[in-house]
């Protein structure tokens, strides 16, 4: 396999976001899971995305991690890396942005990183290094209140300066919409000052593209699916590729009749809407997240409940709840253990769900879905046709049930009918979007 791009994503949602872009585009991609095991069958890619759970972890680790990944494609043949961040850049002040990229730099010897998390289609855009959400600035949008990574900064010059070792430039919209050539000019100026990275504006498609072709000149850049677009389309341009499909999703005899189940993790005003949507539809069980905590008897409930409906239809379990009852049981339990903890039991229930015949599984927001996918041990994912901007249709390989397909979905993504557009292209992934 030799590879025409690499890519480390540091969430699996993000990882499945990027992979169904890069598909979309015409590049063979597949998500694998970690770095591949010695063993793991892969087909003849364009692309690899490999998926880390190092978004909130110890910024060594995650340095540690993001080193393995990168030494594994470059060894495949990749001559350029990109790493996969959020397109809110959720991270603090103590990483893990800066820190995985000052590594992939020093890694690729040295020069500078093009940094862009914009993307168009879900209202994510840069303007003077300034990120905006729907038009609203990242500080004032509903990421200040994300229970891990609270983003109380929109300017991305001062957030990644303050994580990262090197210097943080800027490339403004003006020198973008000259294209290309004035955007590697302007990096190059940039280097020249002792700039390690830089963050590009975009509020436009053809500035992806723009930032895209400028990027894959170097070894190293960093950026949401947007930059992912921007470089896949610089590629099939280079390589003359004739464009390929999504892949195929393998078929399962009663697809349209597997048992499915949607588990939401994810506590966005985005989740919140497409769970008020959803249970009109459907049974729907709240979790009570303090007994959650406190045992394993709300978990036991939980899966005895879901079994007792699952022939009559789809079922939703959710331990979302708003920004202000998170706070509450944090102050209860502690931040990162409370989160963890629902993690791993919503992991568990996914776990049981299988075993009681589930075949079709949505799972809301990032955490939760590294956490699922973690405890079911999948190795890799095929990519699908996309259900919503970012998330496409997944299908595991090497999952304990054959045929599993999967949608990863962060929490901010898809309108506010997506859970029931993924069971429905989950059941049928070639119906029209």
């Amino acid at each position: 396999m030799t590879l025409l791009l690499g890519c480390i994503a540091d969430d699996y949602t993000g990882a499945s976001d990027l992979a169904s872009m890069l598909s979309s585009c015409g590049l063979r991609t597949v998500q694998t899971i970690g770095v591949p095991q010695l063993g793991l069958e892969l087909p003849e890619m364009d692309a690899v995305v490999v998926a880390l759970k190092s978004r909130s972890i110890a910024a060594p680790r995650a340095v540690e991690l993001s080193l393995e990944a990168e030494r594994w494609l470059r060894g495949r043949g990749a001559g350029h890396i990109v790493f996969k961040i959020c397109s809110t850049f959720d991270s603090t002040d103590a990483g893990n942005i800066g820190p995985v990229l000052d590594a992939l730099r020093e890694q690729a010897g040295g020069g500078i990183v093009a940094v862009n998390p914009a993307f168009i289609e879900t209202g994510r855009t840069v303007y003077q290094g300034h990120l905006f959400v729907n038009g609203v600035p990242l500080h004032e949008s509903p990421l200040k209140d994300h229970p891990l990574n609270p983003m109380h900064d929109s300017n991305l010059v001062r957030v990644l300066g303050r994580q990262s070792a090197s210097p943080v430039g800027l490339v403004p919209l003006a020198v973008i919409e000259q294209g290309p050539d004035a955007i590697r000019a302007a990096l190059q100026a940039l280097a020249s000052d002792g700039d390690g990275s830089a963050i590009l504006d975009a509020v436009a498609p053809r500035h992806l593209l723009a930032i895209g072709e400028a990027a894959l000149a170097g070894p190293v850049s960093a950026g949401a699916s947007g930059i992912g677009y921007g470089l896949a389309r610089a590629i099939v341009a280079r390589e003359k590729l004739s464009g390929r499909p999504a892949a195929a999703m393998a078929s399962s005899d009663g697809a349209r009749d597997t048992h499915a189940a949607i588990l939401a993790g994810s506590c966005s005003a985005a989740t919140l809407r497409q769970i008020d949507v959803a249970e009109r539809r459907m049974p729907c069980l709240k979790l009570d997240v303090d007994a959650l905590l406190d045992g394993p008897a709300e978990a036991a409930h939980a899966l005895d409940w879901a079994r007792q409906r699952l022939e009559r239809g789809p079922v939703l379990i959710v331990s979302s709840t708003p920004p202000e009852a998170v706070r509450a049981l944090q102050a209860r339990h502690g931040g990162a253990e409370a989160g963890h903890a629902v993690e791993q039991a919503l992991a568990g229930l996914a776990e049981g769900l299988l075993a009681a015949g589930v075949g079709h599984l949505i799972v809301a927001g990032g955490e939760t879905s590294g956490a699922v996918v973690d405890r079911l041990g999948l190795q890799a994912l095929l990519i699908g046709p996309e259900i919503a901007p970012g998330v496409p249709v997944l299908q595991a390989v090497g999952a304990p049930k054959p045929g599993l397909r999967l949608a990863l979905k962060s929490g901010n993504f898809g309108g506010d009918d997506f859970f029931l557009e993924a069971l429905a292209r989950l059941r049928d992934p070639d119906a029209a979007g």
